[in-house]
Parts: structure tokens; sequence; C-alpha cells
């Protein structure tokens, strides 16, 4: 019993430190390089697409993509309580991106419910930390579709 113990036990510690790690976390070895990109739409938004998608720029690949990219946001009010103060938002971003070379386009929406906080500096510093993880979840998306379609 002890012995069948202490093999599992083993087991468990050296099959738990596999190495994992997700597919495209920062995946290095593509093989076109983001070469220009057009932006329309919500400032904040596209800001933060740039940021994310600026990493695979490279001048040292030959497949060079230029993309277009119209985003939007949003911030929809869901419910109110009975004084008409507004408890509920739903956030939502629309971004559409365009890639020239072989003229395909992705749509991409993301949306979340938020509650209405007190503090209004508060409220705005999480809704501009979900419109980061919009946009983040965005460029990833789009990464891994031109992967897929190379």
């Amino acid at each position: 019993m002890i012995r069948r113990k202490i093999i599992l036990l083993s087991l468990i510690f050296f099959l738990s430190n596999c190495g994992f790690t997700p597919i495209y976390l920062k995946n290095t070895n593509v093989n076109f390089s983001i070469e220009k990109v057009n932006y329309t739409g919500d400032r904040d938004l596209n800001n933060f697409i740039k940021t994310n998608l600026n990493q695979y720029k490279n001048e040292k690949k030959d497949n060079k993509i230029i993309i277009e990219v119209n985003s939007s946001y949003n911030k929809i009010i869901l419910t109110k309580d009975s004084a008409g103060k507004i408890t509920n938002y739903q956030l939502k971003a629309k971004a559409v991106f365009l890639i020239k070379s072989n003229n395909q386009r992705f749509t991409f929406t993301e949306t979340k419910n938020m509650a209405s906080i007190d503090d209004k500096f508060e409220e705005a510093s999480y809704e501009r930390s979900v419109k980061q993880g919009f946009a983040s979840s965005m460029s990833s998306k789009l990464i891994s579709k031109i992967i897929i379609n190379q």
C-alpha cells in the first residue's frame, strides 16, 4: 500500500512538470512580418492593438503584410435601479481586419458585462483594462488566423 502511494506520488511529481506552454505564446517562428497597419475607429482600442501587433514586425522576413483595422467600442447601459442610477453596462468592442496582400477580412467581436462602480476613476481604469484585454484577444486571434491561412 505504501509502495503504491510512493509510485503514485512520484508519477504525479514527474509528470506535472512536463514543460507545458501555450502554442501561440510569443510565437517567434512565424514566417511573415506585419509591415504597415492603418487604423480607423476607436483610438484607445487601436493603440492597444498596435502595441500587440508591433511584436510581429521583422525586417528579415520576406512575406510582408499590410493590414487595415477598423475598430469600434460601445458602452451600453443594461440596467438602472429605481432611482435611475445605472447599475450594469455591457462593454462591446468590434474590430474588422482587412489583410491587403490576399484580400482577407476577419471580424472579431468581444463583449463583457460590467457592474457600475461608485468610484468613477476606478470604473474608468477597469474599463481601460477590459479594453486592453479585448485588444489582446483580438490580436492573438488575428495572428492565429494569419498563421493558419498562410
